[in-house]
């Protein structure tokens, strides 16, 4: 009798567990595709230390500190030219960009500067043409608004440091506090991190490259310099400028650190020129 029992027991044991493999089945598969969905991926970075400050002015207005910086942001949420972090440490800076055609790239250091950066981002304007703009976190942090229509405009917005100091001349963990604190500021401005960066006089070692590449960006130095800091003269500067102009060049002026007067009238007056001789002007892509 208990083997008859036993018997009938086992069909409908067998009944259940099908069912129930059927509904587990079931949920994993909508598991697996709620998580193919909404789960971002993150490009392979070194994981923050822990206990580190929440990102913020706080935490950047530390002197002396590295801020918190975000090395790697969510990449689901990064518009199209986003570019992963991780990056091949060079050792010399991109002085030109060939791949760029009969084209050319201006570009605008130490700034912003309300008496100078909106003069030349009407010029640029009125050309429809893009520039790279290479800020100093310092100046940007209370002119976020230049920073916007930069990149409202088109233009590229760059790392220049923090304060403009020689880099090679501090430690390690002073070089990243100078390029991080900036990258934040215009990260928080534009809700992007910078792509480029360029050493303050050019000074560029070991570090700047390594920190840089860590950070996600491309070293860029010039091809031409105006040296507009000297205030030679408009006519000098567009002197400069138009014999050095060549495929793949790029154009070293200044928006601020000074008088940049002549900077703004330069503009207004080798712009026309070289579009006039056929050279377009751009902006490098990731």
């Amino acid at each position: 009798m208990e083997a008859i029992k036993r018997d009938q027991l086992i069909p409908g044991r067998r009944a259940l567990l099908r069912v129930a493999a059927v509904l587990g089945a079931v949920g994993l598969t909508r598991l697996l595709t709620a998580g193919e969905a909404h789960t971002p991926e993150r490009p392979a970075t070194a994981s923050p230390p822990t206990g580190s400050p929440a990102p913020g002015p706080q935490a950047a207005a530390l002197p002396g500190r590295p801020s918190s910086y975000r090395l790697s942001p969510m990449t689901e949420f990064q518009p199209p030219e986003y570019r992963p972090a991780r990056l091949p440490v060079r050792r010399a800076p991109l002085l030109e960009l060939p791949d760029l055609g009969r084209s050319m790239v201006l570009t605008f250091d130490d700034g912003p500067d309300p008496r100078y950066t909106p003069g030349i981002l009407k010029t640029l304007r009125e050309h429809d043409v893009r520039a790279m703009f290479f800020v100093c976190g310092e100046m940007a942090n209370g002119r976020r608004d230049l920073l916007r229509e930069m990149a409202d405009d088109g233009h590229i917005v760059g790392n220049h440091s923090w304060s403009h100091p020689e880099l090679p001349k501090l430690r390690p963990g002073r070089i990243r506090a100078e390029m991080e604190r900036t990258s934040e500021v215009i990260e928080q401005t534009l809700g992007r991190p910078p792509l480029w960066f360029r050493a303050p006089y050019g000074s560029w070692n070991r570090h700047t490259f390594e920190i840089g590449a860590d950070l996600g960006m491309e070293p860029l130095a010039w091809t031409v310099d105006t040296l507009d800091w000297k205030s030679p003269g408009t006519g000098k500067i567009v002197r400069r400028v138009i014999d050095g102009a060549a495929p793949g060049v790029v154009v070293l002026s200044h928006d601020a650190g000074g008088d940049r007067s002549q900077s703004v009238a330069a503009l207004r007056d080798y712009l026309p020129g070289l579009l006039r001789e056929g050279y377009g002007i751009t902006v490098p892509r990731p």
